[in-house]
């Protein structure tokens, strides 16, 4: 085992050979409700891309050809991954470094700077591999990636997957606010969030935005068949409680709903709903979210969440793949 002293060390190793290596391209920065690359106004469109540190190189590659092709800029990859026994994490639950997966997280964000795309790169607290297990993992793990990657502004980092969620992902808002802290001491500019499960209400973005002191908002919405139609009131919603407490930030809709999660399967016209009620709205970013079919025996197909086999591009079935080719027609800026 790793003491906390050796993941410093290992920190600082990688952030003077990515210096050293490469001269970062794509930069990611927010104005008001927007983000921006390279100081131009972009909407985020991507894709999940949970289990890609499993995934071949060659694999990746196809896949962001695919992606850039039919106008994706991001994509969501967890630092502590593990699906049917196979843990693809960066870091273990103590937040020490497995050096193997850390490096492909690196290969990764570094490819994507080279593309001028961006890389959402998130951690989830709770029991067993592919989580953080408590505080000290937590701020272990924070350290080790801000270090490790601080060289690369193509990424950013949400410190707890669905946060609010009263089982083992759950994080308190102090803790979340020390996590923010060391991210803040060790590089003012990298960009946090910690996602949040369902609806915010006016309780919760204050928590989120004057409490923690996330840089943008992200909401996972309700998984059912009335969502997409109320994506863009939800939104507006939102912006208005932002207005009212005086600090105005994107919101980031990072994990919508998706196929094989429930009784509902939406089609391409949801997931196009959805992202057009997020434009309508004034949201910054949407995730076209897939991951494994619940009702099969095997979760096949395992889409984001397995991509040791098959790239996600063979994955995915005929209605995610002709809502990924409408996508960017709808795309303002």
């Amino acid at each position: 085992m790793l003491c906390f002293s050796r993941v410093l060390v290992v920190a600082a190793g990688m952030t003077s050979l990515a210096a050293v290596t490469q001269a970062t391209q794509t930069v990611l920065a927010v104005q008001g409700t927007r983000f921006t690359v390279n100081g131009k106004p972009t909407f985020l469109l991507g894709i999940s891309y949970y289990g890609g540190l499993g995934a071949r190189r060659e694999f990746v590659r196809q896949d962001l050809d695919d992606l850039q092709r039919l106008g994706f800029n991001w994509l969501r990859v967890w630092a502590t991954w593990a699906y049917r026994g196979d843990d693809v994490s960066a870091v273990t639950p103590a937040g020490e470094p497995r050096e193997h997966y850390l490096r492909r997280l690196e290969w990764l964000i570094a490819e994507c700077d080279r593309r001028g795309m961006v890389v959402d790169v998130t951690l989830s607290r709770g029991e067993g591999e592919g989580h953080v297990a408590d505080l000290q993992g937590h701020e272990r793990a924070v350290t080790l990636l801000t270090g490790a990657f601080r060289s690369y502004r193509n990424w950013y980092l949400d410190l707890a997957n669905e946060r609010n969620v009263g089982d083992a992902r759950y994080v308190n808002p102090e803790e979340l606010r020390t996590l923010r802290e060391l991210v803040r001491q060790a590089d003012p500019q990298r960009l946090v969030t910690a996602s949040f499960a369902g609806d915010m209400g006016e309780a919760a973005v204050r928590e989120a935005l004057l409490l923690i002191g996330l840089d943008f908002l992200c909401p996972h919405r309700p998984r059912h068949a009335d969502s997409p139609r109320q994506t863009a009131q939800k939104t507006r919603e939102l912006v208005e409680i932002m207005r009212k407490l005086g600090r105005l930030v994107p919101v980031h809709y990072q994990e919508p709903f998706r196929r094989g999660y429930g009784d509902w399967e939406p089609l391409a016209a949801d997931f196009l709903a959805d992202l057009r009620g997020a434009l309508e709205g004034g949201a910054a970013g949407w995730c076209l979210h897939n991951g494994s079919q619940r009702s099969s025996s095997d979760g096949q197909p395992h889409r984001s969440f397995s991509l040791r086999q098959r790239r996600l591009f063979a994955q995915l079935d005929a209605e995610e793949l002709s809502a990924a080719s409408q996508a960017s027609s709808l795309l303002r800026y």
